[in-house]
């Protein structure tokens, strides 16, 4: 492995006591997170008229090979191409993760929009107006996508390219979260999870409470120093398809402090329906060095 080590936070701490989070952390680039291969595609689950418009609702599924958070423009419409060639704008198009990654093989049908302050599931669809179902349609969207792990520092460039969509091939009885299994990417729900400076990352319980679920996690450090382990506000997916939380990037979160030789216990919560089961956790850890996050897909499908 090679590693170049920080050395100005270690040099910082020394000055001021032991309570510094980040003594040296090491650039390892020994194992990289897998590279995307494909891209994203979709399907239609309905197609019908309404209110003087097309609606088409829409599932999307991760086929980069890599975890991956995507997002339709609001500033660039849709466009159905009907079978004679001539095509019509589409104004209303509500088509991605809401800024969340998911894990290459699943697919949604929505996730959680609106504000921090006042969350609201959105469903992924888009509407055609003045258009009507017909033979031979089909849809296009453009969308933006990256893919990896997160680094505050150096954010990965979005790659755009666009969703085809029959609408002659409408999907029924669709499998969610999980749509094809990938080698190596579902953590059980007692996984220790490496995160930075080799600490380990748990999940202690996942308890269902009065608005949904209370998740109590551990970090442990082997090292001689005080480290943070920021996971952000972790949301989940489950059965229905949604993903479940409000996305705000894990890097903002506060975490406890996790002392040398010791152990930290906290709690963070995500609002889901108590009839929503199937459920996976999102888990954003940093790993690596400070503010780069690796994704992991927490199996508490049992809870």
């Amino acid at each position: 492995m090679r590693a170049r080590w920080r050395l100005v936070p270690a040099i910082a701490c020394s000055l001021v006591l032991a309570g510094c989070g980040y003594i040296v952390t090491p650039e390892d680039d020994s194992s990289p997170s897998p590279a995307a291969t494909g891209a994203w595609t979709a399907v239609a689950t309905k197609v019908d008229a309404a209110a003087g418009a097309l609606h088409v609702d829409v599932t999307i599924r991760n086929e980069t090979g890599a975890w991956s958070a995507m997002q339709a423009p609001a500033d660039q419409p849709a466009v159905l191409t009907h079978s004679d060639g001539t095509s019509t704008s589409c104004a209303t198009v509500f088509v991605g993760t809401g800024g969340t990654s998911i894990a290459p093989g699943f697919q949604i049908r929505g996730y959680t929009g609106g504000t921090k302050l006042k969350p609201a599931t959105q469903l992924l669809y888009v509407e055609c107006a003045g258009a009507t179902p017909a033979a031979g349609s089909k849809l296009s969207i453009p969308y933006s996508y990256i893919t990896g792990e997160f680094n505050y520092y150096s954010p990965t460039a979005a790659i755009g390219a666009k969703l085809a969509v029959d609408l002659d091939k409408v999907a029924a009885d669709l499998k969610y979260p999980v749509a094809a299994p990938v080698t190596g990417v579902i953590e059980k729900a007692d996984a220790k999870i490496v995160a930075i400076n080799n600490c380990t990352l748990s999940l202690t319980s996942a308890k269902r409470n009065a608005d949904g679920l209370e998740l109590a996690w551990q970090t442990t450090n082997p090292t001689e120093y005080p480290t943070y382990v920021h996971i952000g506000t972790p949301p989940v997916v489950g059965s229905d398809g949604i993903i479940y939380g409000f996305y705000v990037s894990p890097h903002l979160a506060d975490a406890p402090i996790t002392p040398a030789g010791h152990s930290a216990d906290w709690t963070t919560e995500v609002a889901v329906p108590r009839d929503v089961t199937g459920l996976y956790i999102l888990v954003s850890v940093e790993s690596k060095q400070q503010k780069t996050f690796v994704s992991h897909a927490v199996d508490i499908t049992d809870k």
